[in-house]
């Protein structure tokens, strides 16, 4: 299966993800580039993410959390990497997934 990534600023290319089902807003299957240039670099599992407008309310709640400085989501995989200036607490992130509607599965190691 490919990936397709684009950035949220400048989605000149979005994949469409064939039954899409999240908020019927979009149906397209969208990501941001890869978090790069970080002090510390998290990655997350999330759970319920079908399009670009999924993208965008994770991104934008984990953007809200003190010391994160990008976010980048695969869309296809669920994994949310998270670029920061410090350690996150996964409570913190627990919440801003929560928050933009979909369920963090848990922090992945290595």
């Amino acid at each position: 299966m490919s990936e397709t990534t684009v950035t949220i600023e400048s989605a000149a290319t979005e994949a469409t993800t064939a039954g899409s089902s999240c908020c019927g807003s979009c149906g397209t299957g969208a990501t941001t580039a890869p978090a790069t240039g970080s002090a510390s670099t998290s990655a997350f599992q999330v759970k319920g993410m079908t399009c670009g407008h999924c993208v965008s309310s994770v991104t934008a709640e984990l953007k809200k959390l003190d010391g994160v400085t990008d976010v980048a989501v695969d869309l296809t995989s669920g994994k949310v990497t998270v670029g920061s200036t410090r350690p996150l607490v996964d409570a913190d992130v627990a919440a801003a997934i929560d928050e933009a509607g979909y369920d963090l599965v848990g922090r992945i190691e290595g």
